[in-house]
């Protein structure tokens, strides 16, 4: 599919007064839309001590397969996409998906990343994994542990990935960016 330059400047624009808008905030405080209680973690789970959050992602866990893990991310409590992991294996590297729990996420650019050249998202201090990510694909071999996103969802399957990555990628940065809390429950 080829994009027009008038719609490539039109989002490389939005990109930038995104980018700016957050780098002006960092001197005012975050004020949360929606306020999290912090529960005690599992002891699997690393503990999330700041409850005011701007942003609170919440992935419901809601279809397992032997191939993949399937649920709905809500952003600020509204339906957002759909999410495909890797089944759940003992939170083993490469072949599971993280543990239900509470993380901190961060945004990570495209100079930080050896294989991803587009914005997406970390997510901090998983316990005996690291580099989890928010990224685009479809299926479960486009994964190895990290959450796909996707607009709408079949058995093993997210469609329109990369829409959906620049949905919430643009959502997140019109949020401020910063101050992200992501759940993870298994229904």
């Amino acid at each position: 599919m080829k994009l027009e330059k008038n719609q490539i400047n039109k989002w490389l624009i939005n990109l930038l007064q995104g980018l700016i808008n957050l780098l002006k905030g960092k001197d005012q405080e975050s004020t949360p839309k929606t306020p999290v209680e912090v529960k005690t973690p599992t002891k699997k789970s690393t503990e999330v001590k700041d409850t005011n959050f701007a942003i609170n992602l919440l992935i419901i866990r809601d279809a397992f397969t032997k191939d993949s893990t399937i649920g709905k991310l809500f952003l600020n409590g509204e339906l957002f996409c759909e999410t495909l992991e890797l089944p759940y294996l003992d939170n083993q590297r490469r072949i599971s998906c993280i543990p239900a729990g509470q993380y901190l996420v961060r945004l990570r650019y495209p100079r930080e990343s050896a294989t991803r050249n587009y914005l997406h998202l970390l997510v901090q201090n998983v316990p005996d994994r690291d580099y989890i990510l928010f990224h685009i694909g479809n299926k479960p071999e486009d994964t190895n542990g990290c959450i796909l996103v996707g607009l709408k969802r079949q058995q093993d399957f997210v469609n329109n990935s990369k829409r959906a990555m620049d949905l919430l990628m643009k959502k997140i940065i019109h949020l401020g960016g910063k101050n992200i809390n992501l759940i993870i429950k298994n229904k």
